[in-house]
């Protein structure tokens, strides 16, 4: 691998660059900022965890005249998450520049960022949506702009974002430094390619890179009834220390996330539906290890660059397969090792094998722990802890009422009662989840608008087994509330211009 030093940074961002840990360049790295530095517009195919945002902002910040107060680059991402995400980056990489930015997003109150851009930044990093937004109320002019990036461009077109995008488009100058970067290159990122970039550069991982080998995949073939003790039982066994568990609908991540905290585990879901204070307090919370378990859905959880995560369950298995290689890139980063686990009920096989001709790659199946399985792992791991205090021999004065307790009980009595009461026991409490159909095997996108409306057959059942009835007025109230919502609520400033069909979150 080469190092940054030898890309030819000036010495201002190769600072940041270490100061931020960073010592040799990925592909995608190497690749993207030889190009870019020479001013070449780049096509770059590298899926999120593949350090692409230092691939384009180490560039990006290299071109930044910290005199010219005027904004001289654009970032657009999907996600309110990803501008966060791309913006924190950007601010470490042009520290030492002293480069200003600003991140613009549905959710956040316009006023706020309206005051925010009269401050002058010179890098925009935005939502298609709330820039469209501030370019209709003449807040934002882009006629400045050398350099242009579009960051999970499969995603904004999944999203239903191409008018944005080519409104946006229309705004900013011809000449200029385009950069794209796409998981999967699709026709459509293809003809955006041939109608935005001047003859780009292309940078793509090689295909073993994108099937994600650091990375145990396995599948478990249960009942829909049956899954979330499965699941209960996985994470007995399994011990995550921080684990991802991917739902299909926002109703799914709210229901598994409480089920999971009945239970005892320290657990929270996180979906577009949630205030984006609340989502930024969940992610600080995971990050902090304060949880440990989050429960999200495909569009929460697209772009997040959380490391440490070891574990990750899809609950219910991807709509395309494109996601699947998405979920499963949350763990198995920098070079360390990590383990997915897909949950498929017996319709959903056919499926499955699709799943795998996309990734190139096998799953292992794996049988479900029984519940002696389950209670065997809990008790492993309060071995191990008793032997971690052992080995740091900070026991201190509780030698003394060590010294008391063997006076009066054998000492394998007493360890086996330290033991159990480390043990968390297997819970089986009753716990309701709604069930949901499996998905239809197909081997086109889906459109992803089969939402709670066209599977009006919804059931409910417990973990535990019970079955429970649903009024069909809950599900019409529910499937109202798990509706289709656009990022970043209704447009605000908008024109109310016809668009592509949006990806949906439900």
């Amino acid at each position: 691998m080469t190092n940054f030093s030898e890309l030819n940074i000036s010495e201002s961002t190769l600072r940041s660059v270490k100061r931020m840990g960073f010592e040799e360049a990925t592909p995608i790295q190497e690749g993207t900022i030889r190009f870019a530095i020479e001013g070449r517009d780049v096509l770059g195919q590298a899926q999120t965890g593949t350090g692409k945002t230092a691939a384009f902002g180490i560039p990006l910040i290299e071109k930044i005249d910290p005199k010219n107060p005027n904004i001289q680059a654009l970032v657009i991402a999907p996600t309110r998450e990803l501008a966060i995400q791309v913006s924190e980056e950007l601010y470490k990489i042009g520290y030492d520049k002293r480069v200003k930015l600003l991140s613009v997003y549905g959710g956040q109150e316009i006023g706020r960022q309206i005051r925010a851009l009269k401050n002058r930044p010179q890098i925009i990093v935005g939502t298609p949506g709330r820039i469209i937004d501030h370019i209709n109320r003449r807040t934002l002019k882009l006629e400045d702009v050398q350099t242009l990036v579009l960051d999970e461009a499969d995603e904004m077109l999944n999203m239903g974002f191409i008018d944005d995008i080519n409104a946006i488009l229309e705004n900013v100058p011809t000449e200029r430094q385009t950069l794209l970067f796409s998981a999967t290159m699709p026709p459509a990122i293809r003809k955006i390619a041939e109608t935005f970039m001047r003859d780009p550069e292309i940078v793509k991982i090689k295909a073993k890179e994108l099937t994600v080998d650091n990375i145990d995949q396995y599948f478990v073939k249960s009942a829909e009834r049956e899954k979330f003790d499965v699941l209960s039982r996985l994470l007995n066994v399994h011990q995550p220390e921080l684990a991802i568990i991917f739902g299909r609908t926002k109703r799914r991540v709210d229901e598994l996330a409480q089920a999971l905290s009945i239970r005892g585990y320290l657990a929270e879901g996180i979906h577009g539906d949630l205030s984006q204070a609340k989502r930024i307090s969940v992610l600080r919370q995971f990050k902090e290890n304060k949880i440990d378990i989050l429960v999200a859905t495909d569009v929460a959880a697209r772009g997040l660059d959380i490391s440490g995560v070891t574990h990750v369950y899809n609950f219910d298995i991807p709509q395309d397969p494109e996601s699947y290689v998405h979920r499963i890139g949350r763990t198995g980063r920098a070079g360390k090792s990590g383990l997915a686990v897909t949950f498929v009920t017996p319709r959903e096989m056919g499926y499955l094998r699709i799943v795998e001709e996309t990734t190139k790659k096998r799953m292992t199946p794996l049988r479900p722990p029984t519940t002696d399985e389950a209670l065997e792992g809990q008790q492993r791991l309060a071995v191990e802890t008793l032997e971690g205090l052992i080995a740091n021999n900070n026991l201190g004065d509780y030698r003394l009422f060590a010294a008391e307790l063997l006076e009066n009980h054998e000492a394998v009595d007493i360890v086996a009662a330290a033991l159990r009461s480390l043990t968390k026991e297997p819970d089986d409490t009753p716990v309701t989840i709604t069930e949901e159909r499996p998905l239809p095997m197909r081997r086109e996108r889906s459109n992803k608008r089969s939402n709670d409306r066209s599977r009006g057959g919804n059931r409910s059942f417990s973990g535990g087994g019970r079955r429970e009835n649903t009024r069909s007025g809950d599900r019409r109230n529910n499937s109202r509330r798990d509706g289709a919502r656009r990022e970043g609520g209704r447009r605000e400033g908008g024109q109310g211009r016809s668009r592509s069909p949006r990806r949906h979150e439900d």
